[in-house]
């Protein structure tokens, strides 16, 4: 299944994608009691937007074993963790801004990203496929110029539209093993498959419950593979993972 959130005639509203339009439903698909309305949408006249406003989203460095070695570093041996605020996040064909007047050098990071369904505290492995709703995209935007003075990523990762995430979530798929690819400009930047993630989807969602509580909406975002490169103004950056679509946004 997937799901949508999406403004159509200056009204917002979530659905499911299926064949090109969207089946409305009466609210959020996060409520257990959601249901369908019998209307329907075009896809084609809809705007999408981002499928979940998260309260946090929480971050995997380094979690792919080339990314770790294109930039001279050890594979760690445990999550290396940060975190992106709620005002971080941006929709589907939105923007990405340059902060340009403190930062001079841009990346993006095309990323598998977990979505929370339900408040997660303490649990196992086994119950993580409990707890997710389900997968989408996203792109965590770095300021790279702005990462190592400080030792800290909460101000390179933390800009207004940092966050890019969608177009939907899909319930219905297999983390463990899905192509991912990035292009700037129509050119692949990045190409790699999340079987090649260090610490895999369950035991992320089991290791950051035993940190913190994570809330219904909340999103993982797995990490990225080797590849990042520079943005400058005008770019367009597509992410493209298997059974996920494509996640396209304009530097400006």
């Amino acid at each position: 299944m997937k799901y949508v959130r999406c403004k159509y005639k200056n009204k917002e509203y979530y659905g499911i994608l299926e064949n090109g339009v969207i089946k409305v439903l009466n609210r959020s698909y996060f409520c257990s009691s959601c249901t369908e309305t019998g209307r329907r949408i075009p896809l084609k006249d809809v705007q999408l937007l981002a499928p979940t406003l998260f309260s946090k989203a929480l971050c995997i460095g380094l979690n792919y074993k080339d990314h770790a070695e294109e930039f001279n570093l050890p594979v760690p041996k445990d999550p290396v963790v940060f975190m992106k605020a709620s005002t971080t996040v941006a929709d589907p064909d939105g923007n990405i801004i340059y902060p340009r007047f403190m930062s001079h050098h841009l990346d993006y990071e095309g990323e598998l990203a977990v979505v929370i369904k339900k408040n997660c505290h303490k649990i196992s492995e086994k119950e993580a496929k409990d707890y997710i709703l389900g997968y989408t995209i996203a792109n965590d935007v770095t300021a790279r110029d702005l990462q190592s003075p400080t030792g800290q990523w909460t101000v390179a990762k933390g800009f207004d539209t940092f966050c890019p995430i969608g177009p939907y979530i899909n319930t219905w798929l297999d983390p463990s093993k899905l192509d991912l690819e990035t292009k700037v400009n129509g050119v692949v930047k990045q190409h790699s498959n999340t079987k090649n993630l260090i610490f895999p989807v369950p035991y992320l969602v089991s290791y950051l419950s035993h940190v913190m509580t994570l809330y219904t909406g909340d999103i993982i975002l797995t990490g990225t593979p080797s590849g990042i490169s520079r943005l400058k103004k005008g770019d367009v950056v597509e992410i493209s993972i298997e059974g996920l679509g494509t996640l396209r946004n304009t530097v400006i």
